[in-house]
C-alpha cells in the first residue's frame, strides 16, 4: 500500500438501522404483528463496510452526508469508535439523517428506508484532494443517491485518473429500473461486488453464470454473493466457486454482504491472491451473522479473531 493518508475512501449513504427481529409472519394491512427483539445500530451498506473494514486494520475514510440530528451523532460516534476518519462527512441543513426499518425473518429480511440526506450528496461534494488522499475508492448503494447517480461514471474516471483502485457494490434499485450505463462504468471498476439478484437484474439474465458471461467482456473482477450458497468469482480468466462458511446459530444476516466486501477488499488492497480475497470475504460474511446488525460482530479486532477461531476454527497471522 502507498504512503497516502488512508488506504480506502468509502463514498456512500449513511443511515441508522432500526432492526425488528424474531417476527413470526410478515405484517398485513390493518393488522399488527409483534417482534421479540429490537436493535438500533449503524446502518447502510457503505457505513457497515467502512466500519468493519476499519476494524480489520485498514485505514478508512468516509465521505457521505447526514442531517443535523441525533442519528447523525450516533453515526459519527460509531464510526469514530471503529477508527474511521469522519472528517469528510458533510451535514445537510435541509434533510434529516436517513433511517432503515428492517424486519427480520431468520436469514431473510424486508426493509423500508427513508433516504434523507443521502440523496443530497453530489459529485460537487467530492474534491480531487479527497480522492488523492486514499489508494482505493469504494462506492455502494448508488441507486439510493439521487444527486450522485448521474455522475457515477465521471466519479470513477476521476478516481482512476488519481491512480486509485476501485470497487463497487450496486445494492438494490428501489425503482427496479437499473438505469445506469454499466457498459461505461464497469471498465473503471476493479472489483464489482453485486449479489445474485442484483447481477441478474442488471444483465436480465436467468443465472449467475449467464449474467457473468454477459458482462465479462467489459469487467475486470466480478464477485457475486449468494448467501448460504456461497459466492462465484470471475477473475478475468475463469469462474471460481466458493462455498459459504455456515454459522449454525444465525442471529441475523443484515450486513453480511457488506462484511464479505470488507474481508475481500482488506486482502485485495494488500495485494493478496484473489483466492485468498474470496476466502476471507466469505469468512467475514459468516462472522457477521453471529451478532445482531451489520456491525455487531465487528466490535473489535480481538472479537473478530475470537469468532474466527471458536466458530470457524480459523486463525490468521495478518490480523494484528
Amino acid at each position: 500500500m502507498s504512503e497516502k493518508k488512508n488506504d480506502v475512501l468509502v463514498i456512500g449513504e449513511l443511515n441508522i438501522d432500526l432492526i425488528l427481529g424474531e417476527i413470526e409472519k410478515f405484517p398485513e394491512m390493518g393488522k399488527e404483528v409483534l417482534a421479540k427483539s429490537m436493535n438500533q445500530t449503524l446502518g447502510s451498506s457503505s457505513a457497515i463496510f467502512a466500519n468493519n473494514l476499519s476494524i480489520l486494520g485498514t485505514k478508512v475514510s468516509f465521505l457521505g452526508k447526514v442531517g443535523c440530528d441525533s442519528y447523525a451523532e450516533q453515526i459519527d460516534s460509531t464510526l469514530r469508535q471503529a477508527g474511521v476518519d469522519v472528517s469528510n462527512i458533510l451535514k445537510s441543513q435541509t434533510y434529516f439523517t436517513g433511517i432503515t426499518i428492517a424486519l427480520n425473518f431468520g436469514n431473510e429480511r424486508a426493509m423500508v428506508t427513508y433516504p434523507g440526506a443521502m440523496c443530497d450528496l453530489s459529485i460537487r461534494d467530492i474534491s480531487d484532494e479527497t480522492l488523492k488522499s486514499a489508494s482505493h475508492m469504494h462506492l455502494s448503494s448508488m441507486f439510493l443517491q439521487d444527486a450522485l447517480k448521474p455522475d457515477v461514471v465521471e466519479l470513477f474516471k476521476r478516481a482512476k485518473f488519481h491512480g486509485m483502485t476501485t470497487s463497487l457494490d450496486p445494492q438494490w434499485d428501489p425503482a427496479e429500473n437499473w438505469d445506469l450505463d454499466f457498459n461505461a462504468l464497469l471498465p473503471l471498476v476493479d472489483v464489482f461486488l453485486p449479489n445474485e439478484t442484483e447481477i441478474r437484474m442488471i444483465t436480465n439474465a436467468n443465472s449467475i453464470e449467464d449474467a457473468i458471461r454477459r458482462i465479462k467482456p467489459f469487467c475486470k473482477i466480478v464477485v457475486v454473493k449468494n448467501g448460504i450458497n456461497g459466492a462465484i468469482m470471475w477473475d478475468g480468466n475463469k469462474l471460481i466457486k466458493k462455498p459459504a462458511y455456515l454459522n449454525k446459530h444465525v442471529v441475523d444476516a443484515i450486513g453480511a454482504g457488506d462484511s464479505f466486501n470488507a474481508g475481500f477488499i482488506n486482502r485485495f488492497i494488500n495485494h493478496r491472491s484473489l483466492d485468498e480475497c474470496l476466502d476471507f470475504g466469505a469468512l467475514c460474511g459468516a462472522v457477521n451473522t453471529t451478532a445482531s446488525g451489520g456491525t455487531g460482530a465487528f466490535q473489535s479486532l480481538e472479537a473478530v479473531k475470537l469468532c474466527l477461531k471458536q466458530t470457524f476454527n480459523k486463525t490468521f497471522d495478518y490480523l494484528k
